[in-house]
C-alpha cells in the first residue's frame, strides 16, 4: 500500500558559507523522478564545472544515491544523504560545491561543512507535505447532479473536470482515505444506481 503522505522540499533552496578559505554552496531542489535528480545534479556541476568539488545526494520513492565527487569516502556524499534522511523528505536532492581555500579541514571538518552547507539549503528551500488522493468519476442524471456534488464537498475533494452531455460526468480526487465512504455514501444516495469509479492516484497539496 501506497504511503498516504509525501513530504518533500517545496522550492529550490541555496546556502553560501565559508570555512577555512573554502567555499560551500549548498543546493537544494524538490524532484520527481531519478532522472531529474540526475538532471539537477548535472546542472549545478556543469554551472561550477571549475569548482574542485560537486558532492551530491538524492533519494526518490525510498531509492537513494551519494557521491563524494573526489572528496575522502564517506566526507561528503554520505553527510549530505544523512541531512535528507534527517530532515524527513522524499524526492529531493542536494548538492554541495566546494570552491578549494588551500587549507585542509581534515574528514572531520569536511563531514561537518557539507552537512552545513545541505540543511542551509533544505531549510531555505523550505517544506511541503502532499496527501495522497485517488482519481475518480461517477455519472449520474441530471436530477442528481446538484445533491451529489453537495455530498463530494462535504469531503476533501478537487474537482478535476465536469462534463454536461447525455449524463453529467464528474472527474476528481478525493483522500484516498476518505475514497471508500465516499463511495459507499454515493450508492445508499442513488440506490445503487451511481457507482464511484476509481483510475488512479496522485499526491496532491490541498489540505
Amino acid at each position: 500500500m501506497a504511503t498516504e503522505a509525501l513530504t518533500t522540499l517545496g522550492k529550490r533552496g541555496t546556502f553560501e558559507f565559508t570555512e577555512k578559505k573554502s567555499v560551500f554552496i549548498g543546493y537544494a531542489a524538490p524532484v520527481s523522478s531519478e532522472a531529474e535528480a540526475l538532471a539537477f545534479v548535472a546542472e549545478i556541476k556543469a554551472k561550477h564545472s571549475d569548482a574542485r568539488h560537486n558532492v551530491s545526494a538524492y533519494v526518490v520513492g525510498g531509492a537513494c544515491h551519494a557521491s563524494d565527487d573526489g572528496e575522502p569516502q564517506g566526507t561528503g556524499g554520505v553527510p549530505v544523504l544523512d541531512v535528507i534522511r534527517k530532515s524527513g523528505i522524499d524526492n529531493a536532492a542536494v548538492v554541495v560545491t566546494r570552491y578549494f581555500g588551500g587549507i585542509l579541514l581534515g574528514a572531520g571538518g569536511l563531514v561537518r561543512a557539507y552537512s552545513k552547507a545541505a540543511a542551509g539549503a533544505v531549510v531555505e528551500a523550505g517544506t511541503v507535505t502532499y496527501k495522497l488522493f485517488s482519481e475518480c468519476e461517477f455519472a449520474c442524471p441530471y436530477p442528481d447532479y446538484d445533491r451529489l456534488l453537495y455530498e463530494l464537498g462535504r469531503y476533501t475533494t478537487i474537482i478535476d473536470d465536469t462534463e454536461f452531455l447525455s449524463e453529467v460526468k464528474v472527474r476528481f480526487a478525493i483522500l484516498a482515505s476518505e475514497e471508500a465512504a465516499f463511495s459507499a455514501r454515493i450508492s445508499e444516495m442513488t440506490g445503487g444506481k451511481c457507482r464511484v469509479l476509481c483510475t488512479g492516484q496522485r499526491f496532491d497539496a490541498k489540505k
